[in-house]
C-alpha cells in the first residue's frame, strides 16, 4: 500500500476514531466542568453532540470546495494540526463553554472526510474509485470500533487522558502526511472558490443539475437516516428487549464494526466485479431490508448477536453509490461531490438520533399503544424500501460530466 493512502484511511479513521475515543469518560467530564448530576450531563452530552454534527454538515461542502481549489494536501494537513490543537483545548477545559466550542471546531475538522474521499477519487481510475472507496469505510469502521475501546481503557488514567492521546494521534498523522503526500491537484482541475456552492443546499442544488445525480443523493440520504438506527437506539434496544450489560453491548457494537471493515475493505472488489455497482447498491438494499426486518423481530438475544455483525454485510452499498457518482463528475468537482455526501451523512446524524429515539420510545413506554421495541429497525426497513425505489427508477447508465458549471 501506497504510504500517501495509508495516510488517508489514517487520517479517516481518526476522524471515526476521535468520536468514540471521548464517549466513554464524557459523561464524568460533563459531570466534573458543571458540577451537574447524570441527567444534567447526559442533556449537554445530547448539545455537544449535536454541535458536533451541525459543524459537520455545514462544513462538508466549504472543505471540499477548498480543497478543489487549494489541493488536498494543505486542506487535510491544516485540518489535523487544528484536530489536535482542539483536542488539547479540550484535555484542559474547565467549563462546558470550552467544551462546546470545541466539538464545534472538532466538527469542523473531521468534515476532511470528503476531502479524503475527493484524495482517493484523484487517484484511482474510474472503475476502480468504488473499492477504493471501500477501503475508506473499512478504515471508518475501524476507528468506530477501536475509538470506544482505547477510550475506555484511556479513561482509567483520568477524563482527561483520552483527550491528550487524540491530540497526539493527531499531530503525529499531520507529520507523516507533511512527508508521504503529493498534491493530485493540478492547474488543469484547479476550481475556484465559489462560497454560493460551499455551503450544503448550494452544493446540492449544482450536483442535483447532473442526470441522474439528484436521485441518488436522496437513495443515499435514506439509506444514511435508515443506518443510524444502531448508533441511535441499539444500547436502548438490546438492554429493553433482552437485558444486555454494557460489555455484550461493546462487544456487538465491536463486532459490528469489525465485520464492516472486512466488507467494505475487502468483500466490495468481489461483489462489485460480480455484480457491478447498480447491482451492489440493490443487492445491499435488499439485504438491509432483511436484516432490519429479522431485528424488529428477533426474540433471542443470542440470535440478535449473531445477526449484528451479518448486517454488516449490506455495507456495500455506500462505496458503490459513490463510485456511482464520482464517475458523473469531473475530476475538479470531485471535492464538492465528497464535501456534499458528508453534508448528508451529518444531516442523517442530526435527524436520525431524534427519529429512532421517538420512535422506540413511542412504543416502549408505558402508555404505549402497543408494545414494540424493533420499531425502529421496521422504520428503517421502510426507508430502505423506499430509497430502492428511487434507485431503480433512476436512470440505468449515468452521463459524464466533464465539470459542473
Amino acid at each position: 500500500m501506497r504510504p500517501a493512502v495509508l495516510f488517508i484511511l489514517i487520517t479517516v479513521m481518526l476522524d471515526s476514531m476521535g468520536i468514540g475515543l471521548i464517549i466513554p469518560v464524557m459523561p464524568d467530564l460533563i459531570q466534573e466542568v458543571r458540577g451537574a448530576d447524570l441527567s444534567t450531563a447526559a442533556l449537554w452530552g445530547g448539545v455537544l453532540s449535536t454541535a458536533f454534527a451541525v459543524m459537520q454538515f455545514l462544513c462538508g461542502p466549504v472543505i471540499g470546495g477548498l480543497s478543489d481549489r487549494f489541493g488536498r494536501r494543505p486542506v487535510l494537513l491544516i485540518s489535523l494540526v487544528v484536530m489536535a490543537l482542539d483536542y488539547l483545548v479540550m484535555a484542559v477545559a474547565g467549563s462546558i463553554v470550552l467544551l462546546l466550542i470545541g466539538r464545534i471546531v472538532g466538527g469542523m475538522t473531521a468534515a476532511t472526510q470528503s476531502t479524503a474521499n475527493a484524495y482517493m477519487a484523484d487517484i484511482s481510475k474510474p472503475e476502480d474509485r468504488a473499492a477504493n472507496f471501500g477501503l475508506v469505510g473499512a478504515a471508518f469502521g475501524l476507528g468506530f470500533v477501536l475509538g470506544p475501546l482505547l477510550g475506555g481503557l484511556l479513561g482509567a488514567f483520568g477524563t482527561r487522558a483520552p483527550f491528550y492521546a487524540a491530540a497526539g494521534l493527531a499531530a503525529l498523522n499531520a507529520l507523516f502526511g507533511y512527508i508521504v503526500l503529493k498534491e493530485t491537484i493540478t492547474d488543469e482541475i484547479r476550481r475556484p472558490f465559489q462560497w454560493a456552492r460551499a455551503n450544503p443546499w448550494g452544493s446540492f442544488r449544482q450536483l442535483g443539475r447532473l442526470p441522474g445525480i439528484g436521485p441518488l443523493l436522496v437513495v443515499f440520504f435514506l439509506y444514511q437516516v435508515a443506518f443510524m438506527v444502531y448508533p441511535a437506539i441499539w444500547s436502548y434496544f438490546v438492554k429493553e428487549r433482552f437485558g444486555w450489560e454494557p460489555a455484550t453491548i461493546g462487544l456487538s457494537l465491536a463486532l459490528f464494526g469489525i465485520m464492516m471493515a472486512v466488507v467494505q475493505g475487502g468483500l466490495i472488489r468481489p461483489v462489485l466485479r460480480l455484480l457491478g455497482e447498480r447491482g451492489t447498491v440493490i443487492y445491499g438494499h435488499l439485504f438491509d431490508t432483511a436484516a432490519f426486518l429479522a431485528l424488529a423481530l428477533v426474540t433471542s438475544g443470542t440470535i440478535a448477536l449473531i445477526l449484528t455483525p451479518l448486517a454488516a454485510l449490506a455495507a456495500v452499498i455506500t462505496p458503490a453509490l459513490q463510485g456511482i457518482m464520482s464517475k458523473a463528475v469531473g475530476r475538479d468537482a470531485q471535492g464538492e461531490l465528497q464535501g456534499a455526501l458528508t453534508s448528508i451523512m451529518a444531516l442523517a446524524m442530526i435527524i436520525s438520533p431524534l427519529m429512532m429515539t421517538g420512535t422506540f420510545a413511542a412504543f416502549t413506554d408505558a402508555d404505549a399503544p402497543a408494545y414494540f421495541p424493533g420499531a425502529p429497525f421496521l422504520l428503517s426497513a421502510g426507508l430502505i424500501l423506499i430509497g430502492l425505489a428511487v434507485f431503480l427508477r433512476a436512470p440505468a447508465r449515468r452521463s459524464t460530466a466533464s465539470d459542473i458549471r
